[in-house]
């Protein structure tokens, strides 16, 4: 088999299991009991929320861990909005976001809140002066994805910041999903960002929330207590601590991570480029971990078919995304349904070989010539 859809999942790190493993076997109390266990687990966590917080330039108490970037997205969206709900009901956000911040406007746009799509350019990047035109007095909050998740576009947080911050009572909400562990991610001037380790080989089933001091949330949660008031439930201590690992090794070893994956990308570009009906629908200044492609008159569905065939796996659309509809990126930046309809992902790794490279471009040389003969 060869894997090449790293932004959906990737490999637990072996460091990262192992960290799982010890801290769930040595720390046995609940976090939140009073006894020599319990406070052995309590402070073990605080020790994980101030590491956790220094290598990403926050405070301990600015996070909340969840179950997921799903969680978080939808903590911070309709947390923000209902608590923000006296000042006003308009919401901005793009037709690039996934599908926990689409999925989550829709529910508060059903409880009459008023959602507008700022525009984006060819390039995938957020309009910066149609934002300015969409901001409104009682415009509660901007959503926008730092790094879109099947084009690979970077988007200009901190031109978008500065819009935002002219409006006192507006509030930015970042999925940083796709961006963490990827590329260097500032929390400057922005008051909540998503995080999900399994896009950097950590475990599924934990997130985190960042929240800006001030910002107030109103729980999607509520019951017993936690490492915050904003989101109830046992903390779970081992995986928190697997989060902890996964951070600091991808911090660690970007560089080196990104030198890898840049090479590979430039010479999936190359390659592919020099079929006739390919269009790299991928902006040149997205992350390299993201290779966006149509193949003209051929539903994206069919080629991600035939090559998971040839034992390759690739995706079409993001994994949360809703089958046979066009991708709503792709759209956006090409205007044009069947180039839309024909799109789909390669991402990348540092653990990519070149014998996954090799074996790729065979079969897709093999699907190319049996699809649009």
């Amino acid at each position: 088999m060869i894997y090449l859809d790293y932004s959906a999942n990737t490999p637990a790190d072996p460091a990262v299991l192992r960290t799982f493993v010890e801290t769930e076997q040595r720390y046995i109390g609940n976090v939140n009991s009073t006894h020599a266990a319990g406070r052995a687990a309590h402070a073990r966590m605080d020790e994980i929320l101030a590491h956790t917080a220094r290598l990403l330039g926050v405070q301990p108490d600015e996070l909340i861990f969840t179950s997921g970037a799903s969680e978080a997205n939808n903590l911070a969206l309709k947390g923000m909005a209902r608590a923000s709900r006296h000042v006003g009901k308009h919401i901005i956000s793009t037709a690039l976001e996934h599908s926990s911040v689409s999925g989550t406007l829709t529910a508060l746009q059903e409880r009459g809140y008023e959602i507008d799509l700022v525009d984006i350019d060819r390039e995938g990047r957020v309009d910066l002066e149609h934002l300015r035109e969409l901001m409104r007095k009682d415009t509660v909050m901007v959503a926008v994805c730092a790094v879109d998740s099947e084009l690979g576009t970077v988007q200009p947080l901190a031109e978008i910041a500065e819009i935002v911050k002219q409006a006192p009572d507006c509030r930015l909400h970042v999925d940083a999903t796709q961006a963490v562990g990827k590329m260097p991610v500032s929390f400057d001037g922005i008051d909540t960002m998503s995080i999900a380790p399994h896009k950097f080989y950590g475990l599924n089933g934990c997130g985190i929330l960042v929240k800006r001091k001030g910002v107030i949330l109103e729980p999607l949660i509520h019951g017993g207590a936690s490492t915050t008031i904003y989101r109830s439930g046992t903390p779970a201590l081992a995986l928190a601590a697997s989060m902890e690992t996964a951070l600091q090794l991808a911090l660690e070893q970007l560089p080196k991570r990104q030198a890898v994956v840049q090479a590979w990308n430039n010479l999936l570009r190359e390659r592919l480029s020099a079929y006739p009906e390919v269009r790299i629908n991928s902006p040149k200044q997205a992350i390299p971990h993201i290779l966006n492609l149509s193949v003209r008159g051929v539903k994206g569905a069919a080629f991600q078919q035939a090559l998971d065939a040839k034992g390759v796996c690739v995706s079409v659309k993001s994994a949360c995304s809703v089958e046979n509809t066009p991708s709503r990126a792709v759209f956006a930046v090409s205007h044009d349904r069947k180039t839309a309809m024909s799109s789909w992902r390669i991402s990348l790794s540092h653990l990519t070989t070149q014998n996954d490279i090799d074996g790729f471009l065979s079969a897709f040389e093999a699907c190319y010539k049996e699809l649009t003969k």
